[in-house]
């Protein structure tokens, strides 16, 4: 199986592209900034067993995607992690102080970057009759966060995105799913603990979960082991507790 993980230098889809790799998978991430990043993360992949590789894709600049998907070739499974998380923190204006282009350059990478994402491996997913597409999510979109707007409203943007797909390529053996994460530890970001335990505290766990959590989610949805769960959108553990954001 060949998979394509959009953002797979660190945190989720970091663990993802680890995850496939213990399973033999040949697995291509993509990179923005973060290429030093992609090549030791490639070098992990390799470790675990797999076939790795890394190429450049922004999704604010849709010309880099066509090219990115060429350069990888064949795609099996796509697991679109990539985001562009915006500018405006939760609390630091109000909802009318959001500028238009803030707006605008959300749903530019978010919603018409992810969808140009998937016109570029549906084709080849098609013409084999095989293929898996795990869109990440954010609990954010869900539960809201005062101040994030445009980034909850481009992310429940995909969860559409996702149930269009399921319907249109299911007949082709396409499956389609979202994957949300609500709040998830992966080092990225340094919360106090304090913080930590008492939002574990409200999840029926009672425990927040992981990167390697979210990956074993997303393997399982953008792997064979997927039979026909299609146009779902599946919550981790961690959105219980209405924690929104992965750290």
């Amino acid at each position: 199986m060949h998979v394509l993980i959009t953002g797979g230098s660190s945190g989720i889809g970091a663990a993802t592209a680890l995850a496939y790799a213990r399973t033999g998978a040949r697995v291509t991430i993509t990179y923005n900034t973060g290429a030093d990043r992609a090549a030791e993360v490639v070098k992990r992949i390799e470790a675990e067993g797999g076939q790795g590789a890394a190429v450049h894709l922004d999704l604010e600049d849709h010309a880099t995607i066509a090219p990115a998907v060429a350069e990888t070739g064949p795609v099996d499974a796509l697991v679109a992690n990539a985001v562009r998380w915006g500018n405006v923190l939760p609390g630091s204006v109000p909802f009318e102080g959001v500028p238009a282009a803030e707006w605008s350059a959300m749903m530019h990478a978010n919603v018409v970057g992810n969808a140009l994402l998937v016109q570029a491996v549906l084709p080849g997913m098609r013409r084999r009759g095989w293929g898996r597409i795990v869109f990440v999510s954010s609990g954010i979109g869900e539960e809201g966060v005062p101040g994030p707007g445009a980034y909850g409203t481009a992310k429940m943007a995909l969860h559409g995105m996702a149930r269009a797909l399921a319907w249109e390529a299911g007949k082709d053996g396409i499956l389609v799913n979202v994957a949300v994460a609500g709040l998830t530890i992966t080092g990225v970001r340094p919360f106090p603990q304090e913080l930590l335990d008492r939002l574990a505290a409200r999840t029926p766990s009672r425990r927040l979960s992981t990167a390697d959590d979210m990956a074993a989610l997303i393997l399982f949805l953008g792997s064979e082991a997927n039979r026909n769960l299609t146009g779902e959108v599946i919550r981790d553990g961690s959105n219980a507790g209405r924690s929104a954001h992965a750290l």
